[in-house]
């Protein structure tokens, strides 16, 4: 399990074959190296937090973002994801921008609020962070591995072509 904590990107974590328990155990070693014992999670120093869930903002909500996906939108039931999973350890080498070629970095608006965008064309990984108002600070909403009927339409350098002008 530990060996997973040596991985680089764009390596992808091995958790195939483990048990949920052992996986579990390995996901959250690397989770809470690269975010909750971060002190300087920032994205262009700005501070990365959790999405408050109900109130309540916890590393395991955002554990649980970046480790499943959501199978019923009615219900908001998740089920662990593979694809999320093996690319955990991507999240902080895009947040502390090690890979600035083929990389697009923007923010827009949308219906559901201001998104600003870290996406990595080459390996279609996407981050997801929302910008406080008033504050210097980002919730971390998600990041994936983008696959299937998003992949195929470039849904994501399509948003880029009505990005804002600046960042926020």
């Amino acid at each position: 399990m530990p060996f997973n904590q040596l991985k680089r990107y764009n390596d992808l974590l091995d958790i195939t074959g483990m048990s949920p328990h052992n996986r579990n155990t390995s996901l959250r070693g690397v989770f809470d190296r690269d975010i909750t014992d971060n002190t300087n999670f920032k994205f262009r120093t700005k501070q990365i937090t959790p999405t408050p869930l109900d109130g309540q903002i916890t590393m395991d909500t955002l554990f649980r973002h970046l480790t499943t996906v959501t199978v019923d939108e009615k219900t908001k039931a998740r089920e662990y994801d593979i694809y999320r999973s093996q690319r955990l350890h991507w999240v902080k080498y895009h947040i502390d921008e090690k890979k600035s070629d083929n990389v697009l970095v923007y923010s827009i608006k949308e219906p559901k609020g201001n998104r600003t965008y870290i996406y990595d064309k080459d390996e279609k990984y996407v981050i997801v962070l929302e910008p406080l108002r008033n504050k210097d600070e980002y919730y971390l909403l998600s990041a994936y591995y983008v696959r299937g009927k998003d992949s195929k339409r470039n849904k994501f350098e399509k948003k880029y072509k009505r990005r804002l002008a600046e960042l926020l």
